[in-house]
């Protein structure tokens, strides 16, 4: 049989590799020094360019059919080792030669076969096995030299038993055993001996088994640190009866409950989870997802518990236990109507009850220990907060009731809460903070989040005594008058503030003057159009700014100047940039500054039309710039006119009579009106090629296209420039521009195409043909202005001495020519 296995795998792998051979791809070193991925590379065997000192390799997902010696390279540094799913089926004795200080091996996934006794054995130092999703039916694995062993994770396969190999008891470090979804269905007591002998930190997770029955002291005297049991029985009254077996059970923590929710549980016991006052546990954590006409009784098994956790249920009520020790309590997404009134409850440092909509609240008092409370996401409304509600907690430090529906303060809500370092409210409506100083006695407040909670600030005492304030969330309410000069003077420590969404369309600069610390800053979706607070040297530590779905159109110099030296983020993100010319500034220094903004994708320009985007990164700023420097050279040119109109003449003719001529040609365009079917702009040097192909295919073909040259169609005595205006670019409906080394060392053939651009781009117009005669540099092509755009947004046409691409080339130029004749 073993034969017949290798004999298959061998066939396999080399037809894998004829067919894989060369394809493979490089394997790449991960961020983490000595650490390589080589995952889905289709690799069949491990690169013998990974370094010996690699301490972690991912190989997951390549095809090694089968593991000996010569598949691993010398890698006497590697400690993780993940071979998922690489369709391994056979594992030779020698096969982790080379790799044999590895500590951690995960094999999850493939279909094996066979298991060297001497292979996984040899891995002397290995702590954590994986071999999930194997095909195993039972512990019949060659690991008992494994005496370091520390975690075995066996979860996903056929093994029928939890009796582990006597070998184990010798496994002092072992700490995990997961048995998820296998096929366990009966546990005996000769089932766990190794297991109560090992009497170790162990958890055992044995969640997703069928189990229909556990023999009464299966579990005795065994010590666990946690048993996961969770979705492990095929009905809930071998739940009942699970449980009660597990009598003489002591674990730390217990984790119970299912991940399918039954329809109901009509006709059930109640009291159904009573097995759990014969277990001895700590914490437990409990998912019920069954529903029913009863109200179950869930706690009161559990009244010696430090910690519980009960999660996405249908509890309707929590009865009332005695806890002796209870430390933390979470009750999620429940259907509870009204949050118990756990009261009493002396040892409880943590409460957490959430997601229980819409439920009532009467209050809390008499714990003296309770320092975490988490009420939010319980659309409650309450009168009269918060002293009331949670009376004698003296060490109370965290309270949530945000995500409910209505709170109503008097006037001093906080009276003996004075510990309170973090309060949250988001999104519940408020009424008098904003209006009266009702935060005063919060000495140790860090943080406070009042976001969308429909409050007003009017009064600057909203925020006075915060003095340890590092967190303020106001975002989504509004401010009267101008409070915000003068709303956070005491907040000498604040790091972050969040004002985003308020309606702010002004701030002025004595808003942040006593902010020295002020880290992050978020102004986002208001109505700022100017940022000049910034011009005032008020926050020197500021690293985050959010303007981002404002009005700001631009940034003055003198603020941009100013900006704070620590600044290392900077939104400006979906704000109406005025992208003009006269911006040119502004827009540079968000082009040099990319980094300073998260989504500078995001930074647009503004647009008349909703359905035209244009990212500010991409506005030509060069064309502002040749602007700009023409007019700074035409108003020296006006200057030096009045002093010497010879020498204005002379030395800015071509200047002078670039713009003369742009403005009449644009003035006097003929529209419709069209001697030539296309003008065409050449070298004289490359003349011989235009004649003897370019005019001889274009005029003699069918049908005869009429060119317009400059050696023989420009009309005699008249200024050439005057001839490439009317007679060329405006005579013509197309223009051809031939392109050669010639041609970018021609001043004329830079002037006849920059003119043509121009002129053509004032009349919306852009019938401009590129033909690439000969390849030209790009540092070359720069040279003439608007030409390497040009080339990289339109299609042009490449000239080559090959007659059947020629061909193409001429079909395509007629084509072009005659597009809209």
């Amino acid at each position: 049989m073993t034969a017949v296995c290798m004999g298959g795998c061998l066939c396999l792998y080399i037809v894998f590799i004829l067919i894989q051979h060369g394809n493979g791809e490089a394997c790449r070193k991960m961020k983490r020094a000595e650490h390589y991925s080589c995952e889905g590379r289709n690799l069949t065997s491990i690169p013998s360019s990974i370094p010996s000192s690699t301490e972690e390799l991912y190989f997951s997902f390549n095809f090694l059919p089968s593991l000996h010696k010569p598949v691993f390279p010398w890698l006497y540094g590697l400690r993780v080792l993940d071979l998922t799913r690489c369709y391994i089926q056979y594992i030779a004795d020698n096969a982790f030669h080379n790799v044999k200080n590895v500590t951690t091996l995960i094999l999850t996934g493939n279909p094996i076969s066979y298991i060297g006794p001497d292979s996984i054995n040899s891995l002397h130092k290995l702590h954590r096995l994986v071999l999930v999703d194997t095909g195993l039916s039972s512990f019949n694995i060659p690991f008992n030299n494994l005496t370091k062993l520390q975690d075995l994770n066996i979860g996903t396969n056929n093994i029928k038993s939890v009796a582990l190999p006597v070998f184990m008891t010798n496994f002092t470090d072992f700490c995990l055993l997961d048995l998820h979804a296998n096929n366990i269905s009966i546990i005996k007591v000769n089932h766990t001996t190794v297991l109560r002998e090992m009497r170790g930190n162990i958890t055992l997770k044995l969640s997703r088994n069928p189990i229909l029955h556990i023999e009464p002291g299966a579990f005795q005297d065994i010590l666990l640190r946690e048993l996961n049991i969770q979705g492990a029985f095929v009905s809930l009254n071998a739940l009942t009866d699970g449980l009660k077996a597990l009598s003489g059970l002591d674990v730390i923590k217990l984790t119970i409950g299912s991940y399918i929710p039954a329809i109901s549980l009509k006709g059930v016991d109640p009291y159904y989870l009573d097995g759990l006052c014969l277990i001895k546990f700590k914490e437990i954590y409990f998912l019920q997802k069954e529903s029913s006409y009863y109200e179950f009784h869930v706690l009161h098994c559990m009244v010696n518990a430090t910690k519980i956790t009960l999660k996405k249920g249908y509890l309707r009520f929590i009865e009332n236990v005695p806890f002796h020790h209870l430390k933390e309590l979470y009750i999620g997404k429940n259907d509870l109507s009204e949050i118990p009134k756990l009261s009493h409850l002396h040892s409880l440092e943590k409460l957490v009850i959430i997601n229980n909509s819409p439920a009532l609240f009467r209050g809390f008092s008499d714990m003296p220990n309770l320092q975490y409370v988490d009420l939010s996401r319980n659309q409650f409304s309450i009168k009269g907060c918060c002293s009331y509600y949670f009376k004698d907690m003296p060490k109370i430090r965290f309270i949530n009731l945000s995500l409910n529906a209505n709170i109503n303060t008097d006037l001093k809500p906080f009276s003996g809460l004075e510990l309170l370092e973090v309060l949250d409210f988001h999104h519940t409506k408020l009424d008098i903070i904003g209006k009266y100083g009702v935060l005063q006695n919060l000495k140790y407040l860090t943080y406070l989040d009042l976001s969308y909670t429909r409050l007003t600030f009017s009064s600057p005492s909203s925020f006075h005594g915060l003095n340890s304030l590092k967190v303020l969330k106001i975002s989504g309410n509004t401010f009267q008058g101008d409070i915000l000069s003068y709303l956070f003077s005491n907040l000498t420590v604040l790091e972050s503030l969040d004002m985003s969404n308020s309606g702010i369309d002004h701030i002025v600069w004595t808003t942040f003057k006593d902010l020295q610390r002020l880290q992050h800053l978020f102004l986002s979706r208001n109505k700022l159009m100017v940022l000049d607070f910034l011009t005032q040297p008020n926050l020197p530590s500021l690293t985050q700014l959010a303007v981002d779905q404002n009005n700001i159109a631009s940034i003055q110099l003198n603020t941009l100047q100013n900006i704070p030296s620590n600044l290392s983020v900077l939104d400006l993100s979906f704000n109406p940039i005025n992208c003009l010319c006269t911006q040119t500034d502004f827009i540079l220094w968000i082009i040099k500054n990319q980094k300073l903004f998260p989504h500078p994708y995001n930074i647009l320009c503004k647009s008349l039309s909703p359905s035209t985007t244009l990212r500010v990164t991409d506005f030509d700023t060069q064309s502002c710039i040749n602007i700009r420097r023409l007019k700074i050279v035409l108003s020296i040119c006006a200057a030096i006119v009045l002093v010497s109109a010879s020498v204005l003449v002379y030395k800015f003719q071509f200047y002078l009579r670039y713009g003369c001529i742009v403005l009449r040609g644009h003035r006097t365009a003929k529209q419709g009106e069209y001697s030539y079917d296309a003008f065409i702009i050449y070298s004289s040097k490359d003349e011989c090629w235009v004649m003897d192909e370019l005019v001889d295919n274009l005029e003699n073909g069918v049908p005869p296209i009429k060119l317009c040259l400059h050696v023989r169609d420009f009309e005699a005595g008249k200024a050439i420039t005057s001839n490439i205006i009317d007679e060329g670019i405006l005579g013509s409906r197309k223009i051809i521009v031939v392109v050669s080394k010639h041609f970018i060392e021609s001043s004329w053939c830079r002037f006849e195409f920059e003119m043509a651009q121009s002129l053509l781009v004032m009349q919306g117009n852009a019938n401009i043909i590129i033909i690439i005669l000969e390849d030209v540099e790009e540092k070359n092509i720069k040279k003439v202005f608007g030409l390497h755009k040009y080339l990289k947004k339109n299609t042009y046409l490449k000239w080559s001495r090959n007659p059947l691409n020629n061909m193409r080339f001429w079909i395509r130029l007629r084509k072009a020519v005659i597009a809209s004749k």
